[in-house]
């Protein structure tokens, strides 16, 4: 029998261990060893049986255990340390609070679609989720005074089982919030904060607050699934990445608008400081930056500015981040206009069906606009809109911040691809949530255990100096048992896997010889689209077999990862996959763990020996999984895309030579994958075999410990906020103060907001409005001769029309470096020029600078002028460029 309603009973905590609600609520037990083997003290046997979770541990636990502990003084000393340690954690001085050279954000506000904080709270898919999650963590190591935001899934993601067949399977099993480790925002009066959201029709969503505690961090999830709502409502937060086209729009419009509110509603209730910083992971989030402009357009009796659009479009652009993470187009959301235009001609601050006061349609449909050459006018685009609404951008790695230059191009038209103002912070990874105990343990003998938690959260290489004092056989004992841990844990995953196909217990005798401690042991786990190339090593099946079952070399290969429940191309492959795992001749060499999660993760990195990582480059935005497995002593073995193209230096790991350029899709693998196979059986086994008479593979150990020395500080989340706080968050805090600024014309008079916002709003039109008449009418150089040498200058004197511009509002500038056979200019570098004198009649104007020629080959130099202002954060940041008439149908000078 069904039953029709269900809750959860909590239990009532005796007076002496209230404190274990307290730490079971706060998520920094999932990272902090000390706490989490506190309640498996609880009582070990139920720990285990709830999948290591407090909330649900102490929902189950026995009153009887229960009492004896509230009398068990040892257990109490225990509980108050570790609540004393939460306590020094929350309200103790950070690194954020030590830097005093600058005036940095009061609060950030950071909004994802999933967080990955820990498998208990499963709201997360990927690499972006579990990035996210990492995110929040480190700037609360920090102190760095994050909000975060995203949705909160009742169905959370997909668990992944197998078929007979090896087909994958989902199942969404539902999420009580009440078994989870969160808590309801409550008004003052005690009932549910929400936030609405009108639809057409006159409907509405509306969505309560949940509040995770992250550390330091406060991470609010919205869920629609409340009384409130009709039944279509009720499930916009059912599931990540579910439904069709208009549900996703409306679980974007929830995050993003609906985040908004709910920050506020948050900071009103507990006095957190306002965000002056608006953090986008990914452009799901990105219409957060059209409520704010609602806030700002709304009349000043209304709890607004004043503002017309133009104005808080300035606002809200200074003080927002956008950081894309797809190196593809066809990663980015698109919706229909006309289902966008449909949702926001109806949407209203509570329901009430009216227009999104203060922002009309058009302006909202013009910033996702596909306008560009090649765009597509009939859709709306989430990361267009992300890019025009923040004043900042970046990719997460190097070479992901090239890809999205030029994936972004057409939206700065007149500028080379690498002026295109999005800039890169290489992701990184939260050490104590990745990094196996043993490897601390190992670590802080030799560093001690103060230094090596500092090293695990500033990510500074010199606390990571003195690895090279332990020693070889340590390092190895060491990699041995973490080998031995994943073998345990992977023979008793693939047993249950095969039950639940079907398989009788008498057919499973094998499984307690599958893999081996003691063979060199390769990880590949990651999501399934088809650029990560899941099936690459069974490009030659028989070499690879050759490879598993060498008589002195063996290899054993440890597999997983989910498709999505959409993809049945990549469904297609893990059943490759498995089928070839399913053969009895290899199937204790090779296996695939189905329900890849994060605490699969946690004894699968450490595990490995190897990580591998094959993606069609440059399709690999960055690829955590590495820095995971490297944080633990293993040797990646990947393409140079991502951070290994970045990071890789010859003796931490191998790159594995792609054929770029090979049109041919067959050919191209096929050229690969015997790459793989070549480095793993010339390069990689016999460096792990060759073992020196104490039977210690000395050339191999250096690689691990060069990896932990020089890689562990560079991976790190710690040193990944370090740089968003200094290169990104803090610049958008300083743009944002400086265009909210205050000004009052006299004594007594009334008092403008926002006049940085306005005078640049005005600048923009004003300079929009004339700079089809701009232009570069003549340049001459004086000085030179038909062969200059190194060193000599030349003087250039440029004739411009600026249309009633003042000098004031341009920047002349020379461009100048190499130049090829088609005289295209590399090696760039730019000098101003300066006005020499007054316009003419006709408007004219004359510039005259030097130009010195520091450089010999082919050379070459052109002028252009770019709108130039204070408040700008870049030249390019208009997209608006005059070039000489021979090169002005390279550029139209409209901003895209």
């Amino acid at each position: 029998m069904k039953a029709i309603r269900r809750f959860t009973v909590r239990t009532v905590l005796p007076e002496p261990l209230q404190a274990l609600g307290e730490l079971a609520l706060n998520l920094r037990w999932s990272w902090h060893p000390e706490t989490r083997e506190l309640f498996r003290s609880v009582d070990p046997e139920v720990w285990e049986s709830t999948g290591c979770d407090p909330v649900r541990l102490l929902g189950v636990v026995s009153g009887q255990r229960l009492a004896a502990l509230a009398a068990d003084r040892r257990f109490l000393r225990r509980l108050h340390d570790a609540h004393e340690d939460l306590r020094d954690y929350l309200t103790g001085t950070r690194w954020y609070q030590q830097q005093s050279d600058r005036e940095l954000p009061r609060a950030i506000a950071y909004f994802s679609p999933e967080f990955g904080i820990t498998a208990t709270l499963p709201q997360y898919s990927g690499g972006l989720g579990i990035l996210a999650g990492d995110h929040l963590k480190a700037a609360s190591d920090l102190g760095v005074p994050i909000i975060g935001v995203g949705l909160l899934y009742r169905h959370g993601y997909f668990r992944q089982s197998l078929s007979r067949e090896g087909w994958q399977q989902e199942r969404y099993p539902l999420l009580d919030p009440n078994e989870l480790a969160v808590s309801l925002l409550r008004e003052e009066d005690g009932s549910p904060c929400t936030v609405a959201l009108g639809l057409p029709g006159g409907r509405s969503l509306q969505a309560q607050i949940w509040r995770a505690q992250v550390g330091r961090v406060p991470l609010l999830m919205l869920d629609s699934d409340i009384e409130e709502n009709d039944s279509r409502a009720r499930d916009v937060t059912d599931r990540l990445y579910g439904g069709g086209s208009e549900h996703r729009l409306l679980q974007e419009m929830l995050l993003g608008i609906g985040g908004v509110r709910a920050v506020r509603t948050f900071c009103r209730l507990t006095g957190h400081a306002d965000p002056e910083v608006f953090h986008t992971n990914e452009g799901h989030a990105g219409f957060l930056g059209v409520e704010r402009i609602r806030e700002l357009t709304r009349p000043a009796e209304d709890g607004g500015a004043g503002l017309d659009f133009d104005a808080a479009l300035e606002a809200v652009r200074a003080g927002t981040l956008f950081t894309t993470h797809t190196p593809v187009p066809a990663g980015i959301d698109r919706f229909d206009r006309s289902v966008v235009h449909r949702h926001f001609a109806t949407d209203g601050p509570v329901g009430s069906g009216e227009p999104l006061g203060g922002v009309p349609v058009d302006r909202v449909l013009a910033l996702g606009a596909e306008s560009w050459p090649g765009g597509d006018p009939a859709l709306f685009n989430m990361a267009a809109m992300g890019l025009r609404l923040a004043q900042r951008a970046n990719g997460v790695s190097l070479l992901h911040g090239q890809v999205s230059r030029s994936m972004f191009n057409g939206l700065w038209p007149g500028f080379d691809a690498a002026e295109v103002p999005i800039t890169s912070i290489t992701n990184g990874v939260h050490a104590a949530t990745w990094i196996d105990p043993e490897v601390v343990r190992l670590a802080a003998r030799e560093l001690g255990a103060e230094r090596i938690e500092d090293a695990m959260v500033l990510g500074e290489s010199r606390r990571w100096d003195g690895l090279d004092a332990i020693a070889d056989g340590e390092i190895w004992e060491m990699r041995r048992r973490l080998r031995a841990q994943l073998v345990d844990e992977a023979r008793a995953r693939v047993r249950a896997s095969w039950r639940q196909r079907g398989a009788a217990v008498a057919e499973l005798g094998w499984t307690g010889d599958a893999l081996d401690p003691d063979v060199l042991t390769i990880g590949f786990a990651r999501r399934v689209p088809s650029y990560k190339r899941l099936t690459l090593m069974l490009r030659d099946a028989e070499r690879l077999r050759g490879l598993l079952l060498h008589a002195t070399r063996p290899i054993q290969i440890v597999v997983a990862g989910k498709a999505h429940p959409a993809d049945d191309g990549g469904k297609a492959l893990i059943q490759k996959l498995v089928a070839f795992a399913d053969d009895p001749e290899v199937r204790h060499r090779i296996i695939f763990l189905p329900d890849y999660d994060m605490d699969m993760a946690a004894k699968l990195y450490p595990g490995c020996d190897v990580w591998l990582n094959n993606p069609l480059r440059p399709l690999e935005a960055c690829g955590t999984s590495g820095m995971k497995a490297a944080l633990n002593g293993a040797l990646n073995l990947s393409v140079l895309d991502g951070w290994w193209d970045e990071w890789f230096d010859g003796s931490n790991g191998w790159a594995i030579p792609t054929a770029d350029g090979e049109p041919d899709e067959d050919r191209r693998d096929e050229i690969e994958a015997a790459a793989l196979y070549d480095l793993i059986e010339h390069q990689v086994a016999p460096r792990f075999y060759d073992r020196d008479a104490h039977g210690l593979p000395r050339r191999w150990i250096q690689m691990v410990r060069h990896t932990l020395s020089t890689l562990g500080p560079k991976v790190l989340a710690g040193r990944m906020v370090r740089e968003y706080v200094e290169r990104l968050y803090a610049p958008a805090a300083e743009a944002n103060r400086a265009l909210a600024a205050e000004r009052v014309a006299a004594p007594g008079a009334v008092v403008t907001a926002y006049c940085g916002a306005r005078e640049l709003a005005e600048w923009k039109s004003r300079i929009r409005s004339r700079w089809s008449q701009v232009r570069v009418e003549h340049v001459e150089a004086a000085g030179g001769a038909d062969a200059p040498e190194l060193g000599s200058t030349l003087t250039l004197r440029v004739q411009v029309r600026l249309d009633g511009l003042d000098p004031s509002d341009v920047d002349v500038q020379v461009v100048s470096g190499r130049v090829d056979d088609a005289d295209v200019i590399s090696d760039v570098a730019t000098v101003s020029l300066k006005p020499a004198d007054r316009a003419d009649v006709d408007g004219r104007w004359r510039y005259e600078g030097p130009l010195e020629l520091s450089r010999t080959g082919p050379f070459g130099y052109t002028v252009r002028i770019l709108p130039s202002h204070r408040l700008l954060a870049n030249e390019a940041e208009l997209g608006l460029v005059a070039v000489p008439a021979e090169m002005a149908g390279l550029a139209d000078g409209v901003l895209r």
